[in-house]
């Protein structure tokens, strides 16, 4: 009971602290984070990410889809042999992998 009273103290110590800070420091601090944000350097970042995952999403969800696959054979009882997760991951190091697939 203790430790709820002093977390219930504490919290209301910091709501206090905090908002004696205000709305001028909040809104400085969110001027100072959309400029980061619309930086054109960040922003070419954003859309090197946005490409990645685009071209990833269908590797990754035919993995997902494989293990849930796996997963629902196991839980049902079915023996039908499964894929083998280490043959579905990327190449991570200097090794290949084998696929078809190559950086562009």
């Amino acid at each position: 009971m203790k430790g709820k009273i002093l977390f219930v103290a504490g919290l209301g110590l910091g709501y206090v602290l905090g908002t004696r800070a205000g709305r001028a420091k909040y809104d400085e601090l969110k001027a100072a984070a959309l400029k980061v944000w619309n930086d054109p350097r960040v922003q070419k970042q954003v859309d090197a990410v946005e490409d990645f995952v685009k071209d990833k999403a269908p590797e990754v969800a035919e993995f997902v889809s494989d293990g849930a696959k796996t997963i629902v054979d196991k839980v049902s009882g079915k023996s039908t042999p499964a894929k083998k997760p280490a043959t579905r991951r990327p190449a991570t190091g200097s090794k290949s992998s084998g696929s078809s697939s190559s950086a562009s």
